[in-house]
């Protein structure tokens, strides 16, 4: 795959049976079995290493810690039981390759964390690697593979049928090969497919170049201005459905309470499960309507200009601010700008951000700078305000995107 010009990920909806879904959650379960094991493996590694004095039995246990976490067929022999579950090999390998990439993420970025005990919750998914016969590469030969518009095949699972909008690829199926394919299950209960796929050809068509450049700026009033002068409002989805999810937690709260008082184990208070889908629900169909919103934004902008700018934003660092942490995380800026580049760089077009240090303060007409020479910040409230140097008066947003484009065309 890697050898592949470009790349592109697709997700479906899945409807096992009731078989394949017992299957499922077994591969779940050991995938996350198996990365556990190599979490605990590293952890006694290090607590070995720490003594100082190597004696022959501190050794030998190195020794056969190292070998037992490089092997991935000494886990299915010292722990028998995975083998009457339908369990495959791969599945405990990709687990393992999972455990040495969070590990080499963490080496690069150090800001992940090193690799943690994954708990058993709802949610959760294993990988399997795409097997094809020598010299036949397509979307339908290989161990996981699309039947027809409506069904795939996948090796340990066998036929199921799918809903998305895959079928769009199949006019070029054979210049596509499908590679890792990962089997997830959600908080509600509800299984997807996703598939990473390859190909020497543009997964899109690129359109002809407009050139036309603009600046955007996100805001929390309105979702976002343009340097054109246009606005798109804010949805805000999590504060429509606000009060109807502290309903449905509080019943939550009160089931857990009465189940904890009775001894009973979450996992087996059945009124505790049903209010806990009604909650996922909530949670998922809020998720799936912002995802739907921006990546309706990012497209219209991306595929209707060469060039987007955006400010640099660092929601985690804003999201300190206890006044303002609901409405940033409600909006779901930086989704958005990881959308715009991806999709600039799917469609053939350019996305920059550059730093936004006085993009609101600084007037786009004459370039004087609010707060220097005896005058005040604008703050939050100053929705509109006029420049003492030049006169002009501005819309605080649509002055800040006119100087985010000059920014970018700067910089570009």
């Amino acid at each position: 795959m890697a050898d592949l010009k470009y790349h592109y990920g697709i997700k479906m909806r899945l409807f096992p049976s009731r078989e394949q879904k017992r299957q499922i959650d077994n591969n779940i379960n050991a995938s996350r079995f198996a990365y556990n094991e190599m979490v605990a493996i590293d952890k006694e590694l290090f607590q070995l290493r720490q003594i100082k004095c190597y004696i022959a039995p501190v050794v030998d246990r190195i020794a056969y810690l190292q070998k037992r976490k490089n092997n991935t067929q000494m886990l299915f022999a010292i722990h028998p039981w995975l083998n009457g579950t339908g369990v495959g090999t791969d599945v405990v390998d990709q687990a393992r390759r999972a455990y040495q990439a969070a590990w080499n993420l963490f080496r690069k970025v150090h800001r992940t964390g090193t690799p943690k005990f994954h708990k058993k919750q709802m949610r959760g998914n294993f990988r399997l690697p795409n097997r094809y016969s020598k010299g036949n590469h397509s979307l339908f030969n290989g161990a996981c593979r699309f039947l027809d518009a409506k069904h795939v095949k996948i090796s340990l699972l066998g036929r199921m049928r799918i809903a998305g909008s895959h079928k769009r690829f199949f006019a070029k199926g054979n210049d596509i090969r499908i590679g890792t394919v990962t089997v997830s299950r959600d908080a509600t209960g509800r299984y997807y497919l996703s598939m990473q796929l390859g190909s020497d050809t543009p997964f899109v068509d690129v359109a002809k170049h407009r050139l036309h450049a603009i600046g955007i700026d996100l805001n929390i009033d309105n979702f976002l201005t343009d340097s054109d002068g246009n606005v798109v409002a804010n949805p805000r989805y999590y504060r429509s459905i606000k009060g109807k999810l502290a309903k449905a937690q509080r019943k939550l709260s009160r089931r857990a309470l009465r189940a904890k008082k009775e001894h009973r184990p979450l996992r087996d208070a059945k009124n505790y499960q049903k209010q806990r889908a009604v909650v996922a629900v909530i949670q998922h169909n809020v998720a799936n309507r912002r995802n739907n919103f921006l990546h309706l934004i990012s497209t219209t902008l991306i595929k209707n200009h060469d060039l987007v700018v955006a400010e640099e934003l660092r929601s985690k660092n804003m999201l300190r601010n206890h006044a303002l942490a609901m409405s940033i995380a409600d909006v779901g800026w930086r989704t958005l700008l990881g959308m715009l580049s991806y999709k600039a760089d799917l469609y053939g077009y350019r996305f920059v951000t550059i730093d936004p240090r006085n993009t609101t303060q600084t007037c786009n007409d004459c370039g004087f700078v609010m707060g220097t020479q005896n005058t005040e910040k604008l703050t939050l409230a100053d929705r509109k305000w006029t420049c003492p140097h030049c006169g002009v008066q501005h819309i605080r947003d649509w002055n800040a995107a006119k100087n985010i484009l000059d920014k970018g065309l700067a910089s570009a």
